[in-house]
């Protein structure tokens, strides 16, 4: 009992820490959800009031299309990167240390370098497109709503894509030689080997990549606010930066504690849908 004591003492300021940062915050947006600007209860009144709003909907897809088109992408390059950066072939370390270029560029520099590139009169991409005679006149691509959301999706798959690749790098260096010698005596070629052992072993890394990529990008807004701010006519609008935007802009505090709760509850069901599907899934790495 003594021993056991003193453990709960060691870890106490930990749990101190937890709870100032966790537990309060999350304790108290819950209570801002059910109460106005005077404290009053008030129920489900914000929850309502924000749900009517025609921009809750067109913002929660919006939120899906970001998140889903990024992670596809992120996970297929970055996986194919990590492949390819696994073979022996001269200059290898130096190819490895350009491929992080993208992961160690801060967001909001990211994000205005590309705002500029992009441009419809000034961008170097509708330049290089113009120019050749490839297209006739300049595209707005971060004004036009077919084209801003795959643009943005884009620059987001550009800046995360090497962590992929380096986490399913150091996958790919563990697995035993011994695979791949045994493969090619029974006359596998290289993409044999990629189907039947590289991606069957770095499965589990995979996993925990994703599910990682499902929660930044649930929570990222740096690069849509930093270049579009959720426009034009919130066709990138996504969840956070309309709770930003209820709260900071309109000044509507209870409100936003109200669609970020929903928001919270949201991505805690994906997030457990998702492990209970690959608890699901056969051949499952243990």
């Amino acid at each position: 009992m003594s021993r056991q004591s003193t453990g709960y003492w060691f870890i106490l300021p930990a749990l101190v820490v937890l709870a100032m940062l966790i537990a309060y915050p999350v304790a108290y947006t819950g209570l801002l959800s059910v109460t106005d600007s005077q404290s009053n209860f008030v129920g489900v009144k914000n929850f309502a009031t924000v749900l009517r709003s025609r921009a809750t909907p067109q913002a929660f897809w919006n939120t899906l299309y970001w998140v889903g088109g990024s992670i596809i992408f992120q996970v297929l390059l970055g996986t194919a990167t990590a492949i390819l950066l696994n073979q022996s072939f001269p200059g290898r370390s130096i190819v490895r240390s350009v491929a992080l270029i993208p992961w160690v560029i801060p967001s909001i520099v990211a994000a205005t370098t590309f705002a500029w590139m992009f441009h419809t009169e000034f961008g170097i991409i509708n330049y290089m497109m113009t120019a050749p005679g490839l297209i006739e006149q300049p595209i707005g691509w971060l004004t036009n709503r077919d084209t801003v959301m795959p643009v943005l999706i884009a620059i987001n798959v550009w800046k995360l894509f090497p962590f992929v690749a380096v986490m399913v790098l150091a996958g790919l260096q563990s697995i035993p030689k011994e695979l791949y010698e045994a493969a090619r005596v029974d006359g596998a070629n290289f993409w044999e080997e990629v189907r039947h052992i590289m991606l069957p072993q770095v499965r589990p890394v995979l996993v925990a990549v994703t599910l990682l990529l499902v929660i930044w990008g649930l929570n990222s807004i740096t690069i849509i606010y930093a270049i579009t701010r959720g426009g034009p006519a919130n066709s990138t609008l996504i969840t956070p930066i309309q709770i930003f935007r209820i709260a900071f802009e309109n000044v509507q505090f209870n409100q936003a504690a109200a669609l970020s709760v929903m928001f919270f509850a949201v991505a805690i069901l994906i997030v457990f849908f998702y492990i209970k599907a690959l608890a699901a899934a056969p051949g499952e790495a243990r």
